[in-house]
């Protein structure tokens, strides 16, 4: 069962992209004879590793998760930004109360404060963005975006188990790998994006829990890739505290 303060968080950020509504696939679904008092739900694999696991218990705030980010491709001028996720301990010193810096200056994008934080605001943070970016570039609807990034991610992601490299160390993590267009019935209208693949990398090993997250959208016809965008854990840091007057 999601915990209602991942329920807040996820609601706070207003994104629709986990459990604030059933998934359209299983909305409909009725409880079985054999369990009929419980929450039945299902969820995929790859649904409870993105937006179900706490990934900041093992965190001792006050502190700050740091990010590079960079785009690249041919489709349009890169750049190299960056990205930080506060953390503090709410009212009943737990943790974590956030706030978000994702990218700088006129890219900057506006993110509310998570107040009761579990999983890492990171990854929504990155999808808001991307939802944004793909009604830019397409005009379609955002609500139509992360419809297929749910589903994506419900029916049809794939897990893997693999090996990193964090500040030089061997680490184990898991991926998860979705293309939530490639049967989407809009496709004609953004056929050029359609190709577009996310790749999450998670590790328990990193500080926060996420290694990575990485789209790209090809054209076979091209040598290289229209559109990469990347984000890496660079790690935490103390943040500073408020001094005593």
């Amino acid at each position: 069962m999601t915990s209602p303060s991942l329920r807040h968080t996820l609601t706070a950020l207003t994104l629709g992209l986990a459990v604030l509504a059933p998934w359209p696939a299983h909305a409909q679904a009725q409880p079985t004879q054999q369990a009929p008092q419980t929450d039945r739900q299902d969820f995929s694999p790859a649904e409870r590793l993105l937006f179900m696991t706490n990934q900041l218990t093992r965190l001792k705030p006050p502190l700050t998760l740091r990010y590079s980010f960079r785009k690249s491709g041919s489709m349009e001028e890169g750049f190299d930004d960056k990205v930080s996720i506060g953390l503090s301990r709410q009212a009943d010193g737990s943790c974590c109360a956030s706030t978000g810096e994702f990218l700088t200056g006129a890219r900057r994008l506006n993110l509310p404060e998570v107040p009761a934080a579990e999983g890492n605001p990171v990854i929504l943070y990155f999808l808001e963005r991307d939802v944004r970016e793909m009604q830019r570039l397409t005009k379609g609807s955002q609500y139509h975006f992360r419809k297929r990034i749910r589903m994506a991610v419900y029916q049809a992601a794939t897990v893997r188990e693999v090996s990193l490299s964090f500040r030089g160390k061997p680490v184990k993590g898991t991926e998860v790998e979705i293309s939530p267009y490639t049967d989407d019935p809009n496709r004609p209208r953004f056929e050029k994006l359609s190709r577009k693949q996310y790749l999450f990398t998670l590790s328990d090993a990193v500080p926060g829990g996420v290694y990575g997250i990485r789209t790209q959208i090809s054209e076979p016809s091209q040598p290289a890739p229209l559109i990469v965008e990347e984000l890496y854990a660079e790690g935490a840091e103390p943040a500073a505290r408020p001094s005593t007057p």
